[in-house]
């Protein structure tokens, strides 16, 4: 019997049509495109099923709610399938990939999240072997993880970034090695792929609380006030983009007094390097142990994305912030490389 694949198309490039305004979305075109793939009739393709959501939507308009739509379509069919495909567009897959790995809790089948730069109604699109390697893969690759296929690479999901937004290798995983290569042969790297859970372990999915999170890049100049205005409540959790391993402005005082306010009062803050790779090591400089004093945590390697969407995820479930820092240290889903010695 044929394996079967769950094929969900949230929006995005791969599945838009020109326009006089540009590439839009248009309900039921790619299934019209779809019907005119003859590889998809192949032998030793899977059989599929298209849920097409509605609205249709370029991932800049994507929202945490689509994020448990998502993941709510992919429970509600999670026995009937061997795999999940996500037809996503590239701008916020990073954090729809990230978001998905907290909030499938128990995955134990493979859910490949994969676009394309150049629609697939288009004569030269990298959607076609997106998407094919894509089904495959979900079909025939048990990765019991969230990941994200783009090019010739199948990368965990909560490690994934955007690097290029023209090109066809579109994604990054800077500092996780991936878990597939793509080329004449499939090469899945087993050694790093999460083990499965129990046999007797059930998908659940955590619904995500009002975002009361945030991100802010830190840059020369930056102002004691701007940062106190993006931390005043609600907000609970903020990813502090700082220099390099862990530095931030030292010489500014209010700026210092800011956060150690905002921690005092809860308020969880993650730093996070700016740089695409390393780790953020909060005491190699006293710029860095000067934001550590005020009670900012280090997100180690971690993606601001995987940062973010880790915030959502825990404050989700309730944690009071003491448990949340705790938890932001841990890996949950081999967001971040745990520390030895």
């Amino acid at each position: 019997m044929s394996k079967r694949v769950y094929l969900i198309h949230t929006g995005g490039t791969l599945g838009m049509q020109r326009s006089p305004n540009g590439y839009t979305t248009v309900p039921g075109y790619l299934e019209q495109l779809l019907a005119g793939l003859p590889e998809l009739n192949h032998a030793g393709m899977p059989e599929y099923t298209l849920r097409e959501h509605d609205p249709l939507l370029d991932s800049s308009n994507l929202f945490p709610a689509d994020w448990l739509k998502i993941a709510g379509d992919i429970a509600e069919h999670y026995d009937e399938y061997e795999g999940f495909v996500i037809l996503h567009g590239t701008d916020t897959m990073a954090y729809t990939a990230s978001a998905l790995a907290f909030m499938l809790e128990g995955l134990g089948k493979p859910v490949i999240l994969t676009g394309s730069q150049i629609p697939l109604g288009e004569l030269r699109s990298d959607g076609r072997a997106n998407l094919i390697t894509a089904l495959l893969l979900a079909a025939e690759y048990p990765v019991p993880e969230v990941s994200l296929l783009f090019g010739e690479k199948l990368l965990r999901g909560c490690r994934a970034v955007k690097v290029d937004a023209e090109g066809f290798e579109a994604f990054s995983s800077p500092n996780y090695p991936p878990l597939g290569e793509v080329g004449a042969d499939i090469e899945i790297n087993w050694g790093l792929v999460r083990e499965q859970p129990q046999a007797d372990t059930h998908l659940i999915v955590q619904p995500l609380a009002t975002p009361f999170v945030g991100a802010l890049r830190l840059f020369p100049g930056i102002t004691a006030q701007v940062l106190e205005n993006i931390l005043r409540p609600p907000l609970k959790g903020l990813v502090l983009e700082v220099y390099g391993v862990g530095n931030a402005p030292d010489r500014n005082a209010e700026l210092l007094r800011v956060l150690n306010e905002a921690t005092d009062r809860g308020v969880v803050i993650v730093a996070s390097t700016q740089c695409l790779r390393g780790t953020v090591h909060l005491g190699d400089y006293s710029t860095g142990a000067a934001i550590a004093q005020a009670g900012v945590i280090s997100g180690r390697d971690m993606t601001s994305e995987a940062i973010l969407t880790k915030l959502f995820y825990l404050f989700s479930r309730g944690y009071q912030p003491s448990k949340v820092k705790r938890l932001m240290l841990q890996d949950l889903r081999g967001e971040l490389t745990p520390e030895t010695g």
